[in-house]
């Protein structure tokens, strides 16, 4: 009902800068851009277990049996597109056939900013897991007190994320991509993210 203002922004350039921050001083470079975009910046980057589950303590129990609901049917869905490989080898000395190997890590980028969805974490997660993704890591920002969304960390959980970074933007993707010494590096990145975040992907 109501256009969005469109607005065209150049910013190849600053992604590019933080990116080659991130490349070149890694977890130090992730505070500075936490402090300056999300006005935190974590001491430590990854979510303690402690904090997982305060933040499922926090969520009223309604929330997760909704995700709980959610993650079955989005199961559901995907595991009716899992490929397997085939070995055709009826012709004397003729041997043809495709396997599928699933990505070995994944890093999955959920906002946290001004918008929290955690159907993104589902949506993301459960697909790979599915697949048979052997490592699945996710980033987002933080609040102004270097908390992450508990409803966000709820939908990690239910999903089975295997690790959780309090980091966000194209420093995030940057992290994902070359890896810091908090972050590892992951083979694809996938999950919704701003302008920066798109350009940085």
């Amino acid at each position: 009902i109501l256009p969005r203002k469109q607005e065209r922004l150049d910013i190849s350039d600053a992604v590019a800068e933080i990116i080659s921050n991130v490349r070149k001083s890694g977890d130090a470079a992730l505070r500075e851009y936490g402090l300056r975009f999300d006005g935190a910046s974590p001491r430590q980057l990854e979510v303690t277990e402690e904090e997982r589950r305060a933040a499922l303590a926090e969520v009223e129990p309604e929330f997760i049996e909704i995700l709980k609901e959610a993650a079955d049917n989005i199961r559901s869905y995907h595991s009716r597109q899992v490929k397997s490989g085939y070995v055709i080898d009826d012709k004397d000395g003729i041997v043809l056939g495709q396997k599928v190997t699933p990505i070995a890590s994944v890093g999955l980028y959920i906002p946290g900013g001004t918008a929290s969805y955690p159907s993104s974490v589902l949506m993301n997660c459960i697909p790979a897991k599915i697949a048979g993704v052997g490592r699945i890591v996710m980033t987002t920002p933080t609040d102004k007190n270097g908390n992450v969304n508990p409803n966000i960390i709820a939908a990690a959980e239910v999903a089975g994320v295997d690790r959780i970074f309090k980091c966000g933007g194209a420093q995030a993707v940057a992290a994902l991509a070359y890896g810091t010494e908090s972050i590892p590096k992951v083979d694809k990145i996938v999950g919704p993210g701003n302008a920066y975040v798109a350009e940085a992907k």
